[in-house]
């Protein structure tokens, strides 16, 4: 099934690359939140192909109106046919597909196509986790100050942090962590389940620790279709990390 699907969010990815730099239509859903006709389009793609290979399995997906019946699935993929939207809008290359399968709200594989950046990453449960056919594994760091952070800049109280190139993708930047490219994403926002399931079996099959904002275990495929933000590190500083922010995601729960 993992090639399946692989080779599917492959064909996705070259969908979407072929037509960036091009001209389509690009509006806002709400304030802050871009979307395009190629988001559109790749969805469609994405829901006809995957749902061919599980018909079984539920869908949820940030361009397509939410069903009421998949929390009543097994199974269930969980997309966001471009991470990344505003890099995408302006041609930069820190977007990717992002495709995973979720089972009994936990992800059994865990596909990112990124194209632009020549990128393809796999992970299935219990199996490891791949970038262009080479395994992952977190780098050994283990105190929090050095710690490298995907971020444009780090707030002055994480001034013993090292910041890093960031892609817009959320689930790229987790995906550097599970290549030890950095060290640490933490996230203090509720966001949604398809920005963060493929990247999140990615980086703990490559060893990392994965939880909420505040070190709360993720399950998806809930009712809502959110989680309390992302917390994903080497193991060494994870509990670090928690501490540091705990009072931070307190205030914004």
């Amino acid at each position: 099934m993992l090639e399946a699907v692989s080779a599917v969010v492959r064909e996705a990815g070259r969908i979407a690359a072929g037509r960036c730099g091009t001209d389509y239509k690009r509006w806002e859903k709400a304030p802050g939140h871009p979307v395009c006709e190629i988001d559109l389009e790749v969805d469609a793609f994405l829901r006809e192909r995957l749902s061919a290979l599980d018909p079984e399995a539920g869908w949820l997906s940030e361009e397509t109106l939410d069903a009421s019946d998949r929390m009543e699935r097994r199974r269930l993929w969980v997309v966001d046919p471009i991470d990344g939207t505003r890099d995408y809008l302006r041609g930069r290359p820190g977007w990717c597909v992002s495709v995973a399968l979720v089972e009994e709200r936990t992800p059994l594989l865990g596909i990112l196509d990124a194209p632009a950046r020549g990128e393809h990453w796999t992970a299935r449960k219990g199996a490891g986790a791949w970038r262009n056919g080479e395994r992952l594994r977190v780098s050994a760091r283990r105190e929090l100050a050095g710690a490298r952070v995907p971020t444009d800049q780090l707030p002055a109280v994480d001034g013993d942090l090292v910041a890093v190139a960031k892609p817009n993708s959320i689930a790229l930047r987790i995906a550097l962590v599970a290549a030890g490219e950095a060290d640490l994403v933490a996230t203090l926002k509720w966001g949604f389940e398809w920005d963060i399931a493929a990247a999140a079996l990615i980086a703990a099959e490559a060893g990392a620790t994965v939880t909420g904002a505040l070190g709360q275990p993720l399950a998806f495929n809930s009712a809502s279709g959110e989680a309390f933000g992302v917390l994903v590190a080497t193991p060494a500083i994870h509990a670090d990390a928690v501490e540091r922010l705990r009072e931070r995601a307190m205030d914004l729960v």
